[in-house]
C-alpha cells in the first residue's frame, strides 16, 4: 500500500467505536466552551484562570516538581507576591520582562507574576549565546530582566548590548547552594518573601488581546524572532489541547521535560494543564535513561514529547517495566510515521495526541479522534497548495489565484487569516508581512504561509512531511542557516559557507550540512581549532555534523546559492569533494570515509 493510501483518513475511520474518540464528551464540551469564550470574552487571561482554580479548589495540586508540590493556591500565592515586587518596581502592563532561568518552579511563579500585571514574558531560549541572545533580547527591548543563576553568565555577556547595563530592575533566581547575588542584580525571592500573597487587582484588568509571552522562533531570516502570543490564543491552545485534544481532568498529572521557552512547555504542557485544572509535573531535562523512572515516581497520567525524544526512549533496552505506568494519553509533534506503531505498542500508550502548529501561525491541528500516523484535524479553514521546490514558493495560476493539491497529495499548508483565527504575527511588522499570502484564492483574502510542506490526508487531517527555506529542525530545534554561516564564515580557515539540512537514517529532522570553501587549502584547516570556534558560537544543536569542501560554490543567476542540489546529494556526494564529520562526543571533525558512511548508513552509529 502506498503512503498516500496508508495515510488516507475516512469518516469511517473516524468514526469507529475503537478510537475512543466518544470517551468523555463532557471533557470536549468543556474545551469548546473554552475556546469560545476565548473568542466573545474580554476579560480572560492566565492570571485570571489560576485565580480561579485556587480561589474554587485550593487544595487541588497543581505543580511537581522534585520534591516539592505546589497546590493551586500556594501556586498562586508564590506568583502574588512576585507580582507585587515587581509591580512595586514600576512594571506596569505593557512592559516586556525578559525571562532567563532553566526549568524549575520558580520559573512559573515569575512568569505568572508578570502576565498577571498585564506586562509581557520574554522567553528566552536558554541555550542562546552571544550575538544570537542580544538580538533576542534587543527584539523585544525588556524593561526588566530575571535570570536565573545557571544563566548570569550568558546574560551578564550580553547585559550591556541589550540595554540593560544601568537599570536596577534585574533580579537574580538563586537555587539552594548557590544563592549568592551576583553584583548589579536584585534577589527576587528574598523580595518576595516580605511581599503579600494577595491577588494584585490588575490581574482583572488584562484582556484576551494583550501579549503575555513572546516566544522566539528561528523563522527563514536567520536571527531569531519574537512571536506574540496573547492571554486569548494562549487559552484557546490550552483548551484544544488539554480538554479536546487529551481531554485532561482535575486528577490528571502531565509530565513535561521540554525546556519552558518552547511553546511544547508553556502552553501545550502548561496551557492543557491549566485550562482543565489538571498538575504538571515539570522536570528539569530529559533523560532517555531515567525518563520512564522519574515518570512513574511522579505518577504521571500524560506527558510531552518532541519526536526526537521518543526515538530516544526506543533506542533504550526493552523491559519488562515499559508498560507499568499510569499514562493514558501523549501529546506533542514530530513522531514519525516510521515508529509511530512500534512506540504506541511498546509502551502500551493509548492515545497520542500529535498536533501541529507553529508559535506564531494562527491554526493548530489536533489529532482529537486518535488516528495512527496523522498531525491531526483543524475544524476551521486552510488549504494545501502546489509549491515550486526549486523557488520554495507557491504556485499561482493563469486567474493569479494559488492551485490546491489533489487528497493525498503533498503541498505547501497555508492558513486563513479570520476573526476566529487571527494572525498575531512577530514583533516585527515587515517580518509579519513577509508571513503572509493575500489574494490567495479570491480577492481580499489572506493566508499565512507556515513554510512547511504536510500531505493532505483528507477529512481535514493533515500530516507533516518537511519544512521549506532555509531553516531545518534538528534535535528539537529550528536551526537557521543564515546564523551558522555566519558562524562558520567568523573562522579564519573559512572563505565562504553554505549551510542546509540533509536527512539521516533512523533520525528525525534533517542534520546541519555546510559546503564550505577554505580560505587557502584544505590541509591547512585547523578542524579542532574549527570546531571549538562553533561549539562557543552556536547552539549545539546548529553546530554542523557534516562539512563537504569544495573549491568553489554554485550560485544562480541572481547570486543565490544552489540549496537544492545540495540537499539532494545529502551527506554521501558523489564525485570528489571530501566530507567530514562530527562524531557525538569527539573534539575535532574527520574524514567521511566509508566505514564511517556506512555505520551511519545502517544506524552503527547515532547522530
Amino acid at each position: 500500500m502506498s503512503d498516500q493510501a496508508q495515510d488516507r483518513i475516512s469518516l469511517a475511520d473516524i468514526l469507529k467505536p475503537s478510537s475512543g474518540q466518544l470517551k468523555n464528551l463532557h471533557r470536549v464540551g468543556r474545551g469548546i466552551r473554552m475556546i469560545a469564550s476565548a473568542r466573545f470574552k474580554e476579560q480572560l487571561s492566565i492570571g485570571q484562570l489560576i485565580e480561579k482554580h485556587a480561589r474554587k479548589h485550593p487544595d487541588r495540586l497543581a505543580l511537581k516538581f522534585e520534591n516539592r508540590v505546589y497546590s493551586y493556591s500556594a501556586f498562586n500565592a508564590e506568583a502574588n507576591r512576585i507580582a507585587h515586587v515587581l509591580k512595586r518596581a514600576d512594571v506596569r502592563a505593557g512592559d516586556t520582562v525578559a525571562v532567563l532561568v532553566d526549568n524549575r518552579p520558580e520559573t512559573l511563579f515569575a512568569v505568572t507574576a508578570i502576565v498577571k500585571l498585564g506586562a509581557t514574558a520574554a522567553m528566552c531560549n536558554t541555550k542562546q549565546r552571544g550575538e544570537v541572545l542580544a538580538h533576542s533580547l534587543k527584539t523585544v527591548k525588556p524593561a526588566a530582566a530575571i535570570v536565573g543563576t545557571e544563566l548570569v553568565d550568558a546574560f551578564d555577556e550580553v547585559r550591556e548590548q541589550a540595554g540593560l547595563a544601568d537599570r536596577d530592575r534585574v533580579w537574580f533566581v538563586g537555587e539552594p547552594g548557590r544563592n549568592k547575588v551576583p553584583a548589579g542584580y536584585r534577589d527576587l525571592f528574598s523580595e518576595a518573601a516580605t511581599r503579600p500573597g494577595a491577588n494584585p487587582p490588575e490581574t482583572q484588568q488584562v484582556t484576551k488581546g494583550q501579549a503575555c509571552f513572546y516566544i522566539f522562533t528561528s523563522g527563514t531570516t536567520g536571527m531569531p524572532k519574537a512571536s506574540v502570543m496573547s492571554h486569548g490564543r494562549w487559552v484557546k491552545g490550552g483548551a484544544g489541547m488539554g480538554l479536546t485534544g487529551m481531554r485532561l481532568t482535575a486528577d490528571d498529572a502531565l509530565y513535561c521535560c521540554l525546556p519552558l521557552y518552547h511553546n511544547n512547555a508553556l502552553t501545550v504542557s502548561w496551557g492543557g494543564v491549566v485550562t482543565a485544572g489538571a498538575a504538571l509535573v515539570l522536570a528539569r531535562k530529559f533523560s532517555a535513561s531515567g525518563f520512564w523512572d522519574d515518570l512513574r515516581a511522579q505518577k504521571a497520567t500524560a506527558f510531552c514529547y518532541i519526536g526526537e525524544l521518543c526515538r530516544y526512549m526506543l533506542r533504550q533496552p526493552a523491559s519488562d517495566a515499559d508498560r507499568q505506568h499510569r499514562v493514558r494519553v501523549i501529546v506533542g509533534n514530530g513522531l514519525r510515521p516510521d515508529i509511530w506503531d512500534e512506540f504506541k505498542q511498546r509502551f502500551g500508550i493509548e492515545h497520542i495526541c500529535e498536533f501541529y502548529g507553529a508559535s506564531e501561525g494562527n491554526l493548530v491541528f489536533i489529532n482529537g479522534f486518535n488516528m495512527d500516523r496523522t498531525a491531526g484535524f483543524c475544524p476551521l479553514p486552510f488549504a494545501v497548495v502546489e509549491c515550486d521546490m526549486e523557488t520554495e514558493e507557491p504556485v499561482r495560476g493563469a486567474d493569479g489565484h494559488l492551485k490546491k493539491v489533489g487528497p493525498g497529495q503533498v503541498g505547501l499548508l497555508i492558513t486563513k487569516i479570520t476573526d476566529m483565527a487571527p494572525f498575531e504575527g512577530y514583533t516585527d511588522d515587515a517580518a509579519s508581512e513577509r508571513k503572509l499570502l493575500n489574494d490567495a484564492f479570491e480577492s481580499g483574502d489572506s493566508y499565512f504561509n507556515t513554510g512547511d510542506l504536510v500531505r493532505d490526508q483528507g477529512m481535514r487531517h493533515i500530516a507533516f512531511v518537511d519544512r521549506l527555506g532555509d531553516t531545518f529542525r534538528w534535535k528539537g530545534e529550528n536551526v537557521a542557516t543564515t546564523e551558522v554561516e555566519k558562524g562558520l564564515n567568523a573562522h579564519p580557515d573559512i572563505d565562504e559557507a553554505v549551510v542546509y539540512g540533509v536527512e539521516v537514517p533512523g533520525a528525525d529532522g534533517r542534520a546541519g550540512m555546510a559546503a564550505i570553501t577554505p580560505k587557502k587549502d584544505l590541509d591547512s584547516v585547523d578542524w579542532a581549532g574549527l570546531t571549538r570556534h562553533l561549539k562557543g558560537e552556536l547552539p549545539a544543536y546548529a553546530v554542523p555534523v557534516f562539512l563537504r569542501s569544495r573549491p568553489e560554490q554554485e550560485v544562480t543567476g541572481t547570486f543565490k546559492y544552489r540549496k537544492v542540489e545540495l540537499k539532494k546529494e545529502g551527506y554521501s556526494p558523489e564525485g570528489d569533494e571530501p566530507v567530514y564529520v562530527l562524531l557525538p562526543g569527539e573534539a575535532a571533525y574527520q574524514r567521511l570515509d566509508d566505514d564511517l558512511r556506512q555505520k551511519i548508513d545502517t544506524g552503527e552509529i547515532k547522530l
